[in-house]
């Protein structure tokens, strides 16, 4: 039953991550449409800016997810610590943790200023575009945000259904 109850998870899972799959291909379209009109109005330093910023966005949100997901594999690592973990099993966890907390403490900086950088890009399309696609714009950086953490986020119950099922598997002759 368990192992039904599993792959049945699964199965919806992997439907919801075509879903999201979709929708980044759609939201990527938009991109695209929304690039080649900013590229039509803007000024080539203003285009150049807005590039930089849509590609940084992605990066900088993907950064962040993989480091908050890695920390997060290393607290729960460290809540499993009893009497007989070795020393050098702990003091690597705790090493571990203090150089992700610091990565993703950058990450936030680099986040920070990714949002200012877009209060700028914001400014700049302001002056060429009509309110509608100017919302459409913001719209846009906002569902792709939106799309990059629910990606990561089913990719992650995947891989740990997947690793339940697995290990289930192997526990039944």
């Amino acid at each position: 039953e368990l192992i039904s109850s599993l792959r049945s998870k699964l199965q919806t899972l992997w439907e919801e991550r075509e879903l999201v799959l979709s929708e980044a291909r759609e939201c990527t379209k938009q991109g695209e449409e929304l690039e080649a009109m900013v590229q039509d109005v803007c000024k080539p330093n203003e285009f150049e800016r807005y590039m930089m910023f849509i590609g940084d966005l992605e990066k900088v949100v993907s950064l962040l997810l993989c480091l908050s997901s890695r920390l997060a594999r290393v607290q729960n690592a460290m809540t499993r610590i009893d009497g007989n973990t070795d020393a050098e099993e702990k003091q690597s966890l705790n090493e571990r943790h203090k150089l992700l907390s610091r990565q993703r403490e950058d990450a936030k900086d680099l986040k920070e200023n990714l949002d200012r950088r877009e209060r700028v890009v914001s400014g700049i399309l302001a002056k060429y575009l009509t309110d509608q696609q100017l919302q459409d714009y913001r719209r846009f950086v906002q569902v792709k945000t939106s799309l990059l953490i629910e990606q990561k986020d089913l990719e992650e119950q995947i891989k740990f259904f997947e690793q339940q099922l697995e290990t289930l598997e192997k526990s039944i002759p």
